[in-house]
């Protein structure tokens, strides 16, 4: 290691830098209110505090001109360190431009903080042109408007939002009365960095840029990805490579989205093409394995980087609602309404074949739709939610792309237990008794309730949710009088379901009044144009039987809105699965015949398939394997005892007794890399506790 590390006053670095320059494989600039308002707050404390000589705000890491191969002329190109750079350049300009207000005599305290010295210093090389006259510039999405900000024009077209706002945060700060301008400038001369210069022949920036993620906002795994495939490349060839696919990337995400959603959109990414779903905080890592396997040595990289952004312009159509066929954009505007993210990596694949001319808009329509159907029926019924990663992750795997439409139905047909498509009465019961005022999706749901069959959309967000037996637990006279004896249990079983929510203009004043009033008064039920009103003017009460009865009406019509897929026997037949015969059973495994032992086995295959109907065994030649998605534990048949192993990674089981043993990377037989032995002295309870594990791991947690 060659690099060089020193205490520096962090304006003496910009003086004597001639410029430093944010690589284009650098995340933008991204500091948000509560950062800038920090680094604020310290320099005005330490401007005041005649006892403090330093203000410490962190590292700069660069590669020095002199210290490198690059010859003379070079910026010192940033690895770390952008977000304090930019942010005290923006002060910087905004000071300047506030000391320009002053009459000379007001400036005379602030000796070295003239607005000509400022900038001469600190913000421009004066006797430079083009973009080396600018001490600092920024990656593309930044650097036009702080180039705009430090020589006084206007803003470009497309401004980068963080850069811009910040910059009118100080110029706020700065122009505030009563604030002593005095301390804002000791204060910024008392900022001090370490600065770590770094050789390029020596140093390896890559692993350097990796490690500096704990001063600031903390680097996300899109910032690591676009450093990885980038920063390796000659300029030259980072240039084109940034401008040709990354840039599109993060312009179409914008900058907001990017920040926020990039890092999912890879792991959706990374799921439909390994087939594996990665935790969100090792999603750099699995890019990286991803990219060396599919890299050959001395391939390039522009490949990757092709397929990554073919992909965002798929992502971008699905979830950020950039699709342009308007069929298409309905329905994947209602799998985000719905929060539908689980099923991305699906959809992914079904645009590329969309794309590739395998799927038809009207077919992939349709299969969004049954998506759509499958995820808000689960909802209502509250089925967990646990599985839906991995359902979703593998269910490319039962298609039939000469029958698209068809394997996806008997697919969704063919699921059992926790993951089946819920049937018309399970539906139809949840939908009349349970509480959908406080459901999540309830929007989403009235909105369809209410244009369905409409060609002419309602938009509901211009009313509000009315229960027309009201809420308030001290009813009325009028309304316990209307609903008898019994008005406290209807009230309490009917008051959150179907049949008394309804949507209204004039909910404040409906209030309370009792329903024949809310029937007949201005704006009241009979004058209401909206479908779900309709039959409310027609009634002269309103009480449990009424709203049982308006339940079932517009259940019937959620049944048709969100339909379960309906195949021919003979159709389904066609895609139903035929388990392979494995040609082995219990009788090839001696050691578990033996009276004990076949108690202990039976035991145990009794409790896993007892997990979920999903479960299923096989008896192979050396072990016997348990799965639902895949193997989830395999048991091989020792003469002392049962070797179960278990298929999760190590570190993800909870073992307080520490009877399992880590076999990574060892030989074995079965499918985990963890083992725990079984035997007729075993705490039977506390093996199978590890064995849920594994299962529930499976599931996706």
């Amino acid at each position: 290691m060659r690099l060089k590390a020193s205490e520096a006053r962090l304006l003496d670095l910009l003086a004597k830098g001639s410029q430093f320059v944010i690589p284009i494989y650098q995340r933008t600039y991204s500091w948000t209110d509560s950062e800038c308002e920090q680094l604020w707050s310290d320099i005005v404390r330490a401007g005041n505090d005649d006892q403090l000589d330093a203000h410490f705000v962190g590292s700069i890491v660069h590669v020095e001109k002199g210290l490198s191969n690059l010859v003379s002329q070079e910026p010192n190109l940033v690895i770390d360190g952008q977000q304090r750079l930019t942010t005290t350049t923006l002060i910087l300009a905004a000071l300047a431009q506030a000391l320009d207000t002053l009459p000379e005599e007001g400036r005379e305290p602030l000796d070295g903080f003239s607005p000509k010295k400022i900038r001469n210093r600190y913000l421009v090389n004066s006797d430079e042109d083009g973009e080396r006259f600018h001490k600092l510039l920024l990656s593309q999405g930044d650097k036009e408007t702080l180039k705009a900000i430090v020589q006084q024009v206007d803003s470009p077209p497309q401004p980068s939002e963080r850069v811009a706002a910040n910059f009118e945060l100080f110029r706020m700060k700065l122009g505030a009365p009563g604030l002593d301008l005095s301390a804002v400038c000791r204060g910024l001369a008392k900022l001090t960095v370490v600065d770590i210069r770094l050789d390029r022949t020596h140093d390896n920036p890559q692993l350097i840029f990796e490690s500096m993620n704990s001063t600031g906002r903390r680097l996300s795994q899109a910032d690591l990805i676009r450093n990885y495939v980038l920063m390796g490349l000659k300029p030259s060839v980072q240039e084109a490579m940034y401008a040709k696919y990354w840039r599109p990337m993060e312009a179409e995400f914008g900058q907001a989205v990017y920040e926020e959603q990039f890092d999912e959109f890879v792991r959706h990414f990374l799921t439909v093409l390994t087939g594996e779903i990665p935790r969100l905080g090792d999603i750099y890592e699995a890019f990286k394995t991803y990219a060396r396997s599919v890299q050959s040595e001395g391939e390039t990289v522009e490949p990757l980087l092709s397929q990554l952004r073919d992909y965002s312009r798929r992502y971008c159509a699905v979830a950020l609602g950039h699709e342009r066929d308007p069929r298409l954009a309905a329905t994947f505007r209602d799998l985000r309404e719905i929060k539908a993210d689980v099923v991305y990596p699906f959809l992914l694949e079904l645009y590329t074949d969309y794309e590739l001319g395998t799927l038809m808009a009207a077919e992939l329509g349709d299969v969004v739709d049954l998506t759509a159907s499958y995820l808000f029926r689960r909802a209502v019924c509250r089925v967990p939610t646990n599985s839906l990663n991995t359902t979703f992750a593998t269910f490319s795997k039962a298609l039939r792309k000469d029958r698209y439409l068809d394997s996806v139905k008997a697919h969704f047909l063919g699921m059992k237990s926790y993951r089946a498509f819920p049937t018309d009465d399970e539906f139809f019961a949840a939908l009349t008794s349970s509480d959908l005022y406080n459901f999540k999706r309830r929007t989403y749901f009235l909105r369809h309730l209410e244009n369905y069959g409409r060609k002419e959309h309602v938009v509901i967000e211009d009313y509000t949710i009315e229960h027309i037996l009201p809420q308030n637990e001290n009813l009325s006279e009028a309304w316990r009088a209307a609903l008898g004896s019994d008005w406290q249990e209807d009230q309490a079983r009917y008051l959150h379901t179907l049949g008394n929510l309804t949507l209204t203009g004039y909910n404040s004043e409906y209030s309370d009044h009792p329903f024949v009033k809310k029937r007949d008064m201005e704006g009241g039920f009979k004058d209401s144009p909206l479908r779900l009103n309709r039959g409310l003017g027609a009634l002269e009460e309103w009480g449990a039987v009424q709203i049982a009865e308006r339940a079932e009406r517009l259940a019937k019509q959620a049944l048709e809105i969100w339909p379960r897929p309906v195949l021919d026997g003979e159709t389904l037949a066609q895609f139903q699965e035929v388990r392979p015969e494995t040609g082995f059973s219990i009788e090839d495994h001696p050691n578990l015949l033996p009276p004990a032992r076949r108690a202990l086995f039976e035991r145990f295959r009794g409790e896993v398939l007892a997990l979920n109907p999903t479960v299923t065994e096989y008896f192979l030649k050396l072990y016997v394997a348990y799965k639902s998605e895949t193997n989830f534990v395999d048991v091989v048949p020792q003469v002392a005892r049962l070797r179960l192993s278990l298929n999760l990674p190590f570190e993800a089981l909870h073992d307080e007794r520490r009877l399992a043993w880590d076999v990574t990377g060892k030989g074995h037989w079965g499918n985990g890399n963890i083992e725990v032995a079984l035997d007729e002295s075993s705490d039977f309870a506390y093996v199978m506790g590890l064995v849920r594990q594994a299962y529930e791991f499976q599931l996706g947690e």
